[in-house]
């Protein structure tokens, strides 16, 4: 089992930033992918990014792309999305999820409980 705890969403004004957080509980968190996903109300929900477990490369929705920075920290097994030059479209719920990597087919079993991003036109 792996529980996961976002953090560090909030309230910023267009061009700012903000760096989201994610603390997975559980041994192995190295084995497995982590992504962001984002929801507004009444939506599909989105990808934003992911990341392999380790040295694995990263992968970006086009919407973010250049602007957004996924990272993962094994040893304090926590991820992180760096997101900078914040749009108002930018505004969502923020989801983090893990998926055991060697999962066939892939899939994210794991999903936090959301922290709320508002960007300020």
């Amino acid at each position: 089992q792996v529980q996961l705890v976002e953090s560090g969403g909030g309230l910023v004004q267009a061009g700012g930033s903000l760096r989201l957080s994610c603390a997975a509980s559980g041994r192995t968190f190295s084995s497995y992918t982590m992504g962001w996903f984002r929801q507004a109300p009444g939506k599909e929900r989105e990808f934003v990014a992911n990341i392999i477990g380790s040295g694995g490369g990263s992968y970006y929705a086009d919407s973010v792309k250049g602007r957004f920075v996924i990272s993962r920290d094994n040893i304090k097994k926590t991820m992180y999305l760096q997101m900078n030059s914040l749009k108002p479209e930018d505004t969502d719920v923020y989801y983090c999820a893990a998926g055991f990597r060697y999962s066939a087919p892939f899939r994210y079993d794991y999903w936090g409980q959301g922290t709320q991003v508002t960007v300020s036109s």
